[in-house]
């Protein structure tokens, strides 16, 4: 084994736990958490007590996740012989990428906005901006699962499968 490929390899592993942690950490705080908090405290102050404080501590596993997934991807797209630069549609393996990055792009401002916007003024948070926080919550999981199937056109079209 060469060392570009054990390099590639690794590379290719944080991305994948780095997407696991913040995509993965979604999904189940929505369809699993939440609704689990929400069944065993009622829908109180308790949960919105709860929720601030995993969030709190979430925030730092998707801030470590963010910056690791921009450059791991980043080291990841050059491999490919399909690349042709970012943000590029030119081909179907560019566009799937194109599609991918614009989507994390669109999730990292929901999170920042959750996070920097909506999560400083909890203490004074309307219920109007409450609700946003969940809309806002809800969107980035459906985002995610977005990201993970673009991930997969993506790695389908990277090399041809001889199918």
């Amino acid at each position: 084994m060469t060392a570009k490929v054990i390099v590639f390899a690794l590379v290719s592993f944080f991305h994948d736990l780095f997407t696991a942690i913040w995509m993965g950490g979604l999904l189940v705080t929505v369809l699993a958490y939440l609704p689990a908090v929400k069944n065993a405290l009622g829908g109180g102050p308790q949960v919105k007590k709860v929720m601030m404080e995993f969030q709190k501590r979430q925030s730092i596993w998707v801030y470590v996740s963010m910056a690791s997934l921009i450059l791991t991807g980043l080291l990841m797209t050059n491999p490919s012989p399909q690349f042709e630069a970012l943000f590029a549609f030119g081909n179907a393996y560019s566009a799937a990428l194109s599609m991918k990055h614009i989507l994390v792009i669109a999730m990292i401002g929901i999170s920042l906005y959750r996070s920097l916007v909506l999560g400083r003024a909890q203490s004074g948070i309307t219920s109007k901006k409450e609700r946003l926080n969940m809309k806002l919550l809800f969107i980035n999981a459906a985002l995610a699962v977005l990201v993970l199937l673009t991930s997969g056109f993506t790695a389908a079209l990277a090399r041809p499968l001889g199918i």
